[in-house]
């Protein structure tokens, strides 16, 4: 459903971009590529360079490493496989996931590997859905054997590259879980999982699979796991600053750099690249209940499903208490409440944005979420990790303005 009255307050745009310019001119974010879109109106701004401290300008199909703005794209190969009854949502996945049968659970999170009692129940696809299977990143958890394990393990892909799809499963397969199935939500290792989970439904890769139904139907071209060689050169450099010293560290090279190459794992959890524009495919056919023109890309029922809060009110206490209190962590960011399939979904109003707004938050400094209610797309990509606080203010900055730009 298109707004007929137009979208956004001249005068709201000006303060928009000049806020996002200021960022730029701090020396902070080296440069930034941004889209708004309402109704018909789009409007993209292209500010500062690929590198810090000069080179080539941003452009608008700058690709950008969009790390866990991955997570709601890479959730729809999923919804996919629902809507053709491929998968149910309370399968047990032991039929594809063979190493997650049988298992163990922890008896307190900070206890022995082995201090563990039987699962109550086998891990369903709703439970890999949303992130609530037993086991991920924990940040109120930093420091117990679980954790270091999971880090030892190479299992989140935060200390270098993912082994191959069937090694990463042999690994978490050796793990108890954090909690019984079902029980809690917990960040990221869920998203990595359902790749596993799409490629062994379908036989096929599971960016193969993505491709065929998500990004070729939807025109997604410069949207994938790596950056071809013929388009490199779009791909600027990562930082991750020194959070002591603020110095401009480089964590990523375009050239002979971890997105170079296709990668051993597939992760839809942090592994994709990709443009505004391409983004704004996605998040608009969203918006339009799953259509694409003319063409049907998700059902309406599995889009409802991916874009509302699907956590107990227990299970969402638990997630805004670990945002709250690791706000010095996070910079403020994952503060909404509610969790689909694959995103955040705001279920309370603790900023601009008002309930309802669906997506999520990159730790190379993207953002990229939707509105129903003012039939509203932001997305805002830079290349400065969230090692510092800077890129996370920017995407606050950026909403905080958007909102007031917004006119009826």
């Amino acid at each position: 459903m298109e707004h007929g009255n137009g979208g956004f307050s001249a005068s709201g745009l000006r303060r928009w971009r000049d806020v996002l310019a200021r960022h730029v001119d701090s020396g902070k974010i080296p440069g930034l590529v941004a889209l708004v879109s309402r109704g018909g109106e789009t409007h993209v701004e292209a500010i500062g360079t690929m590198r810090h401290g000069g080179g080539a300008p941003m452009r608008r199909d700058t690709i950008f490493r969009m790390a866990s703005t991955s997570k709601p794209l890479g959730v729809a190969a999923a919804m996919v496989l629902l809507d053709e009854c491929r998968l149910r949502l309370d399968d047990p996945v032991d039929r594809w996931l063979p190493e997650l049968a049988d298992r163990q659970v922890l008896k307190r999170i900070d206890g022995p590997l082995d201090d563990t009692v039987p699962a109550r129940r086998p891990i369903t696809v709703r439970d890999v859905l949303t992130c609530t299977f037993g086991l991920g990143m924990d940040l109120t958890s930093m420091g117990t054997p679980i954790m270091a394990k999971i880090f030892e393990l190479e299992l989140t892909g935060h200390g270098g590259p993912l082994p191959d799809p069937d090694e990463w499963m042999r690994r978490l397969g050796a793990l108890p879980l954090m909690h019984q199935p079902g029980e809690q939500w917990q960040y990221h290792i869920g998203s990595d999982l359902l790749g596993v989970l799409v490629a062994r439904v379908t036989g096929q890769s599971y960016e193969t699979f993505l491709r065929e139904r998500i990004l070729d139907p939807l025109g997604m071209k410069d949207t994938g796991f790596h950056v071809p060689a013929e388009k490199i050169d779009r791909l600027p450099p990562s930082y991750a600053p020194d959070p002591q010293t603020g110095e401009f560290i480089v964590w990523d090279e375009p050239a002979g750099g971890r997105f170079s190459e296709p990668p051993a794992f597939q992760a839809g959890g942090g592994g994709l690249v990709s443009t505004v524009d391409d983004y704004h495919a996605y998040f608009r056919m969203l918006l339009n209940h799953g259509m694409h023109g003319s063409e049907r890309i998700l059902s309406r029922p599995a889009v409802q499903l991916m874009t509302t809060n699907r956590l107990t009110p227990e299970q969402e206490a638990v997630r805004s208490a670990l945002a709250r209190n690791s706000v010095h962590v996070s910079f403020g960011q994952g503060q909404q409440g509610g969790w689909g399939f694959g995103m955040a979904v705001r279920t309370y109003r603790g900023d601009y944005a008002p309930l309802g707004q669906f997506g999520w938050d990159g730790g190379t400094g993207t953002s990229a979420y939707a509105d129903p209610d003012a039939q509203l797309t932001g997305i805002l990509l830079t290349q400065v990790g969230l090692s510092i606080p800077d890129p996370a203010q920017l995407i606050h900055d950026f909403w905080t303005t958007l909102y007031q730009a917004v006119e009826d």
